[in-house]
């Protein structure tokens, strides 16, 4: 992260506007302020949402299996959810695991034995909790087949599909029976109110883990994608592939799948996660991407905005920022939003207890504002330093996300261009080591602009309006 000074003086009444992140509105500043334009007539991708997991037994913690009272247990649902006072996630993604039929049947004709006690690890009870708050985005994504589908015999320890390519088995080939599972799964939460609207039958297919897990090549995605896709469709429901273990090493996967006409047309959202390789530009597909899994490396709780570490609240907001507007990504799906013991996740769960880390306020600077159904728009400055998106809503407003990555406060004169705001107001909100998501005074859009404060190391967020 850079730290450059930027020196630059200030008369003592924007010194003091500058404390809340603000400066003179009808006093523009006498000194040389670093220049931005939005252009709404430049568009990029349109917005899907943001969001988290809870799998693992975390929606069982979250719903008081260790302790947490119903009291607490609702202030974590409003800070994930609640679009006012929280991050306003909108977002769901479930874990798919061998639950429904953990049992083989018989083989892969036999008629399916499967299971559903309407609370999948807390998981159906979390989905029912976030559809109250107005999320209608749920993805279902597979960490492994059931363990006798497999060539290893177990869910756990990677092992590929009997049926696929190079993975053939003495129990034959379990391709549909394993993409009707999927699918029985999603109906299962249907029977519980909850639409699934994304399933993918993949995670991290290039890495095996000690845990459920799964391996599957480019050419074995391309595959089975084939066989799930016609399967999935006709019961309404879009397929998603790849949930690679990097951003990169997704590529090849993106890649494969637009190579074969048939599955190009059953993918509808390419996926990756940024733990191998980090976001460095759009995947190569014209479908829309999302980066689907990250928490950032670290091994004790930490509730910093900015110390360095790696893993405060910073490095969140630019991780997301850089997935926005490099990466072009629909959505943005951190791991954990409340996890427990040393999580990276959002909210630390600790008994009846439950600590906040500044990632989640890195989170909330745009989830809350930037809503499914908003389009990306041209946001541009000649300052490094200032890591800038901007998005206009489904109503007109315009929001304008600014990362401030200088150790010295930056004035800055926004140029409104194409947006259909000439006057109107910009709400800031803003995130540093003492504000979280916090409502700043307003600041006067004229003429087609606004000029405004960026803190030092700090995140503020405009939501602009005529």
């Amino acid at each position: 992260m850079q730290r450059r000074l930027r020196k630059w003086a200030l008369t003592s009444v924007a010194a003091l506007l500058t404390a809340a992140g603000l400066t003179a509105v009808g006093a523009p500043d006498a000194y040389a302020a670093t220049t931005a334009t939005i252009n709404g007539s430049t568009t990029y991708q349109p917005i899907d949402g943001f969001g988290i997991s809870e799998h693992f037994g975390r929606a069982a913690i979250m719903n008081g299996s260790q302790g947490l009272s119903a009291g607490h247990q609702r202030e974590i649902l409003d800070l994930l959810f609640n679009r006012t006072t929280g991050a306003g996630l909108s977002i769901l993604r479930l874990g798919i695991d061998s639950g429904i039929q953990p049992t083989d049947p018989g083989g892969p004709n036999a008629t399916p034995k499967y299971t559903w006690d309407g609370y999948d690890k807390g998981q159906a009870w979390l989905a029912r909790q976030a559809r109250s708050y107005g999320v209608n985005r749920f993805y279902a994504d597979a960490w492994t087949a059931p363990g006798y589908m497999k060539t290893n015999g177990t869910d756990a320890n990677g092992g590929t599909l009997c049926g696929l390519s190079g993975a053939a088995c003495a129990s034959g080939d379990w391709r549909k029976a394993y993409a009707d599972f999927l699918v029985q799964y999603a109906r299962f939460y249907g029977q519980e109110g909850i639409g699934i609207t994304d399933i993918g039958f993949t995670n991290e297919p290039d890495w095996t883990a000690t845990y459920d897990s799964m391996r599957l090549t480019p050419a074995q995605a391309v595959e089975f994608t084939k066989v799930f896709g016609p399967i999935a469709h006709a019961a309404g429901y879009k397929v998603t592939c790849c949930d690679s273990f990097g951003w990169d090493q997704q590529k090849s996967y993106s890649s494969a799948i637009e190579a074969d006409a048939t599955a190009r047309n059953y993918v509808a959202t390419h996926t990756g996660h940024t733990y191998a390789s980090a976001v460095d530009g759009p995947l190569p597909t014209s479908k829309r991407t999302w980066m689907s899994e990250w928490s950032p490396n670290g091994t004790t709780w930490n509730e910093n905005w900015d110390d360095g570490s790696g893993y405060d609240g910073f490095t969140v907001a630019s991780a997301i920022n850089d997935a926005l507007t490099m990466g072009n990504t629909s959505g943005y799906v951190y791991w954990y939003g409340a996890s427990t013991g040393a999580t990276r996740g959002l909210i630390q769960m600790d008994g009846d207890s439950y600590h906040v880390s500044k990632r989640l306020w890195a989170m909330a600077n745009y989830s809350r504002f930037i809503r499914p159904g908003a389009t990306r728009i041209g946001a541009t400055t000649g300052d490094s330093n200032l890591k800038l998106s901007a998005f206009r809503g489904t109503d007109g407003t315009v929001t304008v996300v600014a990362l401030n990555a200088s150790t010295s406060a930056n004035p800055v004169t926004f140029s409104l261009q194409n947006t259909g705001i000439t006057n109107g107001t910009a709400t800031p909100y803003l995130t540093d080591g003492t504000h979280s998501t916090a409502q700043q005074p307003t600041v006067a859009v004229s003429g087609g602009s606004l000029t405004a404060t960026v803190p030092a190391r700090s995140l503020v967020t405009y939501t602009v309006r005529r």
